[in-house]
């Protein structure tokens, strides 16, 4: 998938990806943003739209 597609659906199915490919792929916000070419502000945002924040500590995105 790339980043146009990616930043261009529901933010909960955006959710779901990114969480799983955080869990099973990339070990860092900075290796998945880099795998979707794109920067971890456009991803951020697109997830806080619907209350969640990425956690350093359980490397996924959480609602806060």
């Amino acid at each position: 998938m790339d980043a146009g597609n990616l930043l261009r659906l529901d933010p909960n199915i955006v959710l779901g990806i990114v969480n799983e490919k955080l869990r099973l792929e990339c070990f860092s916000l900075d290796e998945l943003t880099s795998m979707f070419g794109i920067q971890d502000r456009q991803l951020e945002t697109k997830l806080e739209l619907i209350g969640y924040r990425y956690d350093v500590i359980s490397n996924q995105f959480k609602a806060y």
